[in-house]
């Protein structure tokens, strides 16, 4: 961090001259007012929101001590509203209907689509109406698994519509981890499509989906209706189409039959094929007003170890807080373009591709795809083709593609970007150059964002037109969003230092409890600190008041006696231009306590020699300092991550010790890697 920290780029002209939030003076009073005063501030910003009934108790009440009692967050008591009335009807009725809400990129770049606000005001009042003839009523909990189509944002929203509450759970999760999520949720519907092609890869998501059910119907839970979308039917095949993914069932040699047409298996007692149940449904479904604390979703975190706990998500805090985010974060204009490429499987697609865009009335980019397919340069040709403005995206694929290089990117025109996004892991200042000089032509905003499942949106950000950025810090608090540092004991780091992240107070759109289990809850992230919210990540503050998110802190390191973050070692070892990528985990050490287990990723062309090793050591040596030598360096032709791009350090943690035992990998993209990195730990891992 030292030798970017005193790095700054103040805001692009063409953002700034025209940014909802302009200056740091602008931003320091509109914070400062939403800390004092969040009724005046917040209040001020539902007036923009259709609420049938308005706020009839407190604005906002809640207790983050646990040793006062129970922990509670509730805002806007007594409103009713519905979410989906203000991310469609509002704009249909003030003659949006014929605006672009999504451009659909498919898998492949021949498969596109344009969808109107209008268009999906009709569609989820359909499947609306499919879900209430099934005996769907508020508060019932429906399952999702699908692949990144317009029928999934018809999905959540039909759900959301008539008050029931929607779990997504990511397309191409096993079917265990599909059955145990449903089983949690004790979800009575089921909504999937037949397959989907993740590149050149085919998930066949009814297969797993009809095993998940089994699953449940063997623990007793009865799903009534597996809505089932015949996506195949309608997309291009690649040309690899035998490469079937793991998901895929390896005893069947293929899923097609001798015409080329997908074959699903089918149990009429459940299976409803979604195109048949929309046909002669009324396409207008009145919505079911709320209350605000009443729940929106639930989204399962998978965790390192342990059962995922079930995220519960309220209407109105929520919407109010993604809609407020969006806005001032991207600095959203009703002339631009987003493109958000996470998958809705996760909250960065709940919040910043569906819930947050619709409530601005934004037009955006929904992409099937992958960023390396059909080629590496898909993301800057989706960009260039719909004039991009606002991208975001994860460091873990700006890395990828930092590795292919800037040729990709010459052969595009993407000077319509102003604003670029990062999200899902602290970003590394390389990455965050590269992005900004290659991808930017310096000439753009960069927003590192900082968010949770649990936060629901971002809770430290840049914004775009008044934040001068420094590459690698989220920088400050979003509005409403009260930080601080603390150390082991509680004490609070005031100024310089580093110490665990917390906020001492609540925001609207943070998590109410773990559905099901209020007491995991307050364990979780109330115990430790009472009165904070803990993060479970550690922040520095710098001495500009900058706030360098440096990971989790069970990615955290004591190597004797000194506490180092992950990222701040994987920072140091990306630094060499041999290096795309690094993962860095602790490994016992019978003198140290523990020790540094590095795996380096190289660009194209490099090779992987002692000297290079060498190199590398003395690399984290002067970075950070002789204590922080690694004492294990591995190849990684590429590393474990999950189908949204984190890393799985856990497995990680076991190849560094020689343990086989991973337990559930499934939610790994290339399960394969794992048993190439343990050939390349027995070849390499040179001391």
């Amino acid at each position: 961090m030292a030798s970017h920290q005193h790095l700054i780029f103040n805001p692009a002209q063409k953002v700034a001259k025209i940014s909802h939030c302009s200056s740091m003076e602008q931003y320091k009073q509109m914070h400062e007012k939403s800390l004092k005063d969040p009724e005046a501030f917040w209040g001020e910003i539902a007036k923009s929101f259709h609420f049938e009934h308005s706020v009839t108790g407190k604005f906002l009440d809640y207790n983050f001590d646990i040793s006062k009692g129970k922990i509670f967050v509730r805002w806007l008591e007594g409103a009713k509203t519905n979410i989906t009335y203000n991310c469609l009807d509002v704009h249909v009725l003030a003659g949006h209907g014929d605006q672009v809400a999504f451009y659909w990129e498919g898998n492949d770049p021949a498969d596109t689509e344009v969808i109107t606000y209008g268009d999906l005001l009709k569609d989820v009042c359909q499947v609306a109406n499919v879900l209430k003839a099934r005996g769907v009523s508020k508060g019932d909990r429906v399952a999702i698994y699908m692949p990144m189509i317009k029928e999934l944002v018809v999905a959540m929203l039909a759900v959301a519509r008539i008050g029931a509450v929607h779990s997504i759970v990511f397309g191409g999760y096993s079917a265990d981890s599909l059955a145990e999520r449903m089983l949690d949720a004790q979800t009575t519907v089921l909504i999937t499509a037949d397959a989907v092609w993740r590149g050149p890869k085919l998930i066949a998501l009814k297969e797993i989906a009809d095993d998940a059910l089994k699953i449940c119907k063997s623990k007793k839970l009865k799903v009534k209706m597996n809505l089932v979308v015949q996506h195949m039917k309608n997309v291009t095949t690649p040309h690899t189409a035998n490469n079937a993914a793991p998901n895929c069932n390896p005893t069947k040699k293929t899923h097609f039959d001798d015409k080329g047409n997908f074959k699903v298996g089918w149990n009429s007692d459940v299976d409803v094929w979604w195109h048949e149940a929309i046909n002669n449904m009324s396409n207008e479904c009145p919505p079911v007003w709320v209350d605000t604390e009443d729940p929106l979703f639930m989204l399962y975190t998978s965790g390192s170890t342990g059962k995922p706990k079930g995220v519960l998500h309220t209407v109105g805090g929520y919407m109010l807080y993604v809609a407020t985010t969006f806005k001032y974060t991207f600095d959203y204009h009703p002339e631009d373009v987003y493109f958000c490429t996470a998958d809705i499987g996760w909250i960065t697609g709940h919040s910043y591709v569906t819930y947050g865009p619709m409530l601005n009335n934004a037009t955006s980019v929904l992409f099937e795809g992958v960023p390396t397919y059909p080629h590496t340069g898909r993301f800057w040709e989706i960009i260039e083709k719909y004039k991009v403005t606002k991208f975001y995206t994860a460091p873990t694929a700006i890395r990828t593609l930092m590795k292919f290089g800037d040729e990709p990117l010459k052969k595009y025109d993407i000077s319509s970007l102003s604003v670029l996004g990062s999200v899902g892991e602290p970003i590394n200042p390389e990455a965050w150059l590269w992005y900004y000089r290659v991808v930017g032509d310096s000439n753009v905003s960069v927003v590192d964002t900082f968010w949770q499942t649990e936060t629901g949106g971002h809770v430290l950000t840049p914004l775009p037109g008044a934040t001068p950025t420094k590459p690698g810090s989220a920088t400050f608090p979003f509005f409403g969003v009260d930080v601080a540092l603390l150390d082991e004991e509680g004490r609070e780091i005031k100024g310089v230092g580093e110490g665990y992240l917390v906020f001492s107070r609540p925001w609207p759109g943070i998590m109410r409890t773990v559905y099901g289990n209020h007491e995991r809850f307050e364990t979780t992230y109330f115990k430790k600190f009472p009165g904070f919210y803990c993060t479970g990540d550690g922040a520095k503050r710098d001495e500009d008041g900058y706030i360098w998110v440096t990971g989790r802190i069970d990615d955290m390191l004591n190597v004797s006696g000194h506490l180092l973050s992950t990222a701040q070692v994987e920072s140091s070892l990306v630094e060499h231009p041999a290096v795309a990528e690094s993962a860095v985990v602790a490994r016992p050490h019978s003198v140290k306590g523990e020790c540094l287990y590095c795996y380096v990723t190289l660009t194209e062309g490099n090779e992987y020699t002692d000297k290079l090793v060498a190199e590398l050591k003395n690399k984290v040596r002067s970075k950070i300092g002789t204590f922080a030598t690694p004492d294990f360096m591995q190849l990684a032709p590429s590393l474990p991550k999950t189908r949204s791009g984190k890393i799985m350090r856990r497995v990680l943690r076991k190849i560094a010790v020689g343990d086989h035992d991973f337990g559930d990998i499934s939610t790994l993209a290339d399960p394969n890697i794992v048993e190439e990195l343990f050939q390349h730990r027995s070849k390499e891992g040179r001391v």
